[in-house]
């Protein structure tokens, strides 16, 4: 059981980081440091887009509008960080 526990911590620690890549580089588009005509980071771009889009649409669909701001990758966040206190805390059952 504890290989389980790891393996659920090693998941989340990867959807953590893949968010966390996905916001920088949208914020590198945006300001115009990366430039999607380049194909590495076009191909980049759009593999962290389908990774990630389906997680942020459930998100999305249950969100207020925000006016041009998205606050899902924040949510999907805060719920990565949950889940890992959560599982943190109830460790000793996969013991």
């Amino acid at each position: 059981m504890t290989s389980l526990f790891q393996i659920l911590m090693l998941l989340l620690n990867v959807v953590y980081f893949i968010v966390i890549a996905h916001v920088i580089m949208s914020w590198l588009i945006n300001f115009q440091v990366l430039n999607l005509r380049q194909p590495l980071v076009a191909q980049i771009w759009d593999g962290l887009n389908r990774l990630l889009e389906p997680i942020y649409s459930r998100v999305r669909s249950f969100m207020p509008q925000m006016g041009g701001i998205d606050l899902a990758p924040l949510v999907v966040l805060i719920g990565v960080a949950i889940a890992r206190i959560i599982l943190m805390n109830n460790a000793a059952a996969f013991y």
